[in-house]
């Protein structure tokens, strides 16, 4: 009789919502409502919209609604660990906005708003977790941006407007089906790095130079070849294993 319905989920009355500000190290003034079995948005934290930073993970959220907009002052905004499939489009009027953490959700490729280009100002964004196939080439309109994660989806390539971003220094894109064994490679690590730099050619250094030289070579030669050794690798198994909540809201995944 009548349609089931999902868990109701806690509600949050505006005095809850009021209690639940922090101010953060900088200053700014935090909305903290995560971990708090939140399953629908509560509007009423719209009438706390001058808030800096808003964080509403390791919820039961599906939709963040348009009215997200009226959010202009925010910076940090953390949705990671919801059941989110979609982004609406008023996300990209978040024009202060310089870190989004989505993470952990059901986001695809096509259900991302093109409008995540119009954050001219974000500097880290994770999209960790979730189920894109591709990365969208408009990406690449954010100039601004640090960091981007985007391990544990289905890529299968990095476009490269987004390799070619001026100030990426971190790329996570580790535990994907990249087809090209290379690229699975060059992602491997989640930070840029350069190995070797070369500005004279032996020939050209003097005697004692070239043995000092060749000297630190050998140094660094021996130091790689021992952190490099099975015998002294350590093993950190919990980082590379989601955490509990990452777990559950996973579990999607193996159906």
């Amino acid at each position: 009789k009548g349609k089931a319905k999902g868990p109701k989920g806690t509600k949050i009355t505006l005095k809850i919502a009021k209690n639940s500000i922090r101010i953060s190290f900088d200053g700014g003034r935090r909305l903290d409502l995560s971990k708090m079995g939140i399953t629908t948005f509560p509007n009423c934290i719209l009438k706390l919209a001058d808030v800096d930073e808003l964080d509403l993970s390791r919820n039961m959220l599906k939709k963040i609604p348009s009215s997200i907009q009226k959010f202009q002052k925010l910076r940090w905004l953390d949705l990671h660990s919801n059941q989110l499939e979609e982004l609406p489009e008023a996300i990209g009027t978040l024009q202060n906005l310089f870190y989004l953490n989505i993470c952990n959700n059901k986001l695809t490729t096509k259900s991302l708003p093109e409008e995540l280009n119009l954050l001219k100002n974000l500097r880290i964004l994770n999209l960790g977790l979730n189920c894109l196939d591709s990365i969208p080439t408009s990406l690449g309109a954010l100039n601004e941006l640090k960091e981007l994660g985007v391990f544990d989806n289905a890529l299968t390539t990095i476009p490269n407007s987004v390799k070619k971003l001026p100030k990426l220094k971190k790329l996570n894109a580790k535990r994907n089906p990249f087809t090209d064994s290379t690229e699975q490679e060059e992602y491997a690590d989640s930070i840029k790095r350069v190995d070797k730099l070369y500005l004279v050619q032996e020939k050209d250094l003097c005697s004692s130079c070239l043995k000092t030289c060749q000297y630190e070579r050998d140094k660094l030669n021996k130091l790689k070849d021992m952190t490099s050794s099975p015998s002294r690798n350590l093993s950190f198994p919990l980082l590379f294993t989601p955490n509990s909540s990452a777990k559950d809201n996973q579990e999607w995944r193996l159906k």
